[in-house]
């Protein structure tokens, strides 16, 4: 059993865990967690149906069914991971199994914006460096040290030079993904601009 879910927070400088391979290129939102998950009321039990019509087909020879596997928290993946719908439902998923970090040669759009809206970040490297990734998981454990500051992914064999969009890497250094901290840590700011409005002061002018 995984340890309790705790959402990360603020800075991400750094994602150290071991990492879980998954083989294929364009896998979709509905393949990481199909449609019929989605009637949840919040997004708390998702991470056990992950992958969940890939994982019964398998019969627990699915890299998250490994045992091996079971506290991996960097998924490694091909190309166009994440296509098909917008469902946000999918990151929240991979989160709540355990997964921190996504480490691919390509990822859809607003798969790779919902990722970095709740603390994932998702890194690229060429297919070549995937591959022989994907080679090495299949064969002994990789741990892998991510340095966000200097985009950097290290193990005790490799040393990659991982890619992520500037502004995004920006974002996790300095806490600015986490929009829910950057209000709160802005509480005074906000409180001023919402006393300035006019169409408070002229509410408040009515009640007296």
């Amino acid at each position: 059993m995984k340890s309790e879910f705790t959402p990360p927070i603020g800075k991400i400088t750094q994602i150290d865990g071991q990492c879980i391979s998954l083989i294929g290129n364009d896998i979709d939102t509905d393949r990481i967690i199909p449609a019929r998950f989605l009637k949840c009321v919040n997004f708390d039990s998702l991470g056990k149906y992950v992958f969940e019509d890939d994982r019964k087909t398998l019969k627990g020879r699915h890299p998250f069914d490994l045992e091996e596997n079971k506290n991996a928290t960097i998924l490694v993946v091909n190309s166009n991971f994440g296509c098909g719908s917008s469902r946000e439902h999918a990151p929240q998923a991979l989160m709540r199994w355990g997964i921190k970090a996504i480490i691919g040669e390509s990822f859809a759009d607003i798969f790779y914006s919902n990722c970095i809206a709740i603390g994932i970040p998702c890194f690229t490297l060429p297919k070549n460096f995937l591959e022989e990734i994907q080679n090495y998981c299949d064969n002994q454990f990789l741990f892998l040290e991510i340095d966000l500051e200097n985009s950097l992914a290290k193990s005790k064999d490799l040393t990659l030079n991982i890619e992520i969009k500037e502004s995004t890497r920006k974002m996790f250094l300095s806490g600015e993904w986490d929009a829910t901290s950057t209000l709160m840590e802005n509480e005074n700011l906000i409180e001023n601009k919402f006393n300035q409005l006019p169409y408070i002061k002229f509410n408040t002018n009515l009640a007296i």
